[in-house]
């Protein structure tokens, strides 16, 4: 396999927290959000990391200015994790291998989950290959759609699903390793045509599935490590977890 890379989005505010600290400069166990998701890429074996910043993007440059492996790409409107991830292109111009997409937010990703996504993006050669998790508690998730034998179709949001997409228990976590030679063009191909007005990434799976490429849904992580902190009760939560570890 190629050597990976990640791209962790990290630009958000975080309003619910409640707190003018950018959401992932949050401690949980001693340690920043961001920092436990660095070190599980780093685990994996992940030596290049680059960082989106953008709500306070200094005070995030400063925290984690001391890592050599990191570098930065700013995201001064936040316009969807489609244009956050775009937003990396040029810093990794140079770079042709796996590109693995990660949330600064989400300290309970393991670093076998991470690897879990580049073997299956190097085995089954997908341009894309989402991140599952399976769970009962699926509301306001993503579900994942596959046709008779298995395989991925695409995936529905809540709003979007009939009845019978709605009792699906397997959810996109958020998380994917995408082939780098192609993930650019996918982007470049994302419209914001939602009421929203941004550029999702979960539209790259059906933009590459329509150029003839395949996309994979891999199963492999623990619903716990898709668990986001977006409040304080939220980080009171992880932070109890990682503590336990």
């Amino acid at each position: 396999m190629s050597a990976a890379a990640a791209i962790v989005l990290a630009a958000g505010e975080g309003r619910r927290m409640k707190s003018d600290l950018p959401k992932v400069l949050h401690v949980a166990a001693e340690r920043p959000l961001v920092e436990w998701v660095l070190a599980a890429a780093r685990d994996a074996g992940i030596a290049r990391l680059v960082v989106v910043v953008g709500h306070k993007a200094e005070e995030v440059r400063a925290a984690l200015d001391h890592h050599d492996d990191v570098s930065f790409a700013l995201q001064s409107e936040q316009l969807g994790t489609g244009h956050a991830v775009s937003m990396c292109r040029e810093v990794l111009s140079d770079h042709a291998g796996p590109v693995v997409v990660l949330n600064g937010d989400m300290p309970l990703i393991r670093s076998d989950s991470i690897r879990s996504l580049l073997d299956a993006q190097c085995q089954k050669s997908a341009a894309c290959v989402v991140g599952t998790a399976r769970t009962e508690s699926n509301a306001g998730l993503g579900r994942i759609v596959r046709d008779d034998d298995g395989e991925f179709l695409r995936i529905v949001e809540e709003v979007d699903a009939t009845p019978e997409e709605a009792v699906i228990q397997e959810i996109n976590t958020g998380l994917y390793a995408f082939d780098g030679s192609l993930l650019w063009e996918a982007l470049s191909r994302v419209e914001p045509n939602n009421q929203q007005g941004q550029y999702y990434l979960t539209d790259c799976a059906e933009i590459l599935m329509a150029a003839g490429h395949r996309v994979v849904a891999s199963c492999s992580l623990a619903i716990d490590e898709a668990l986001g902190v977006n409040t304080p009760d939220q980080l009171t939560e992880v932070g109890e977890v990682l503590s336990r570890a």
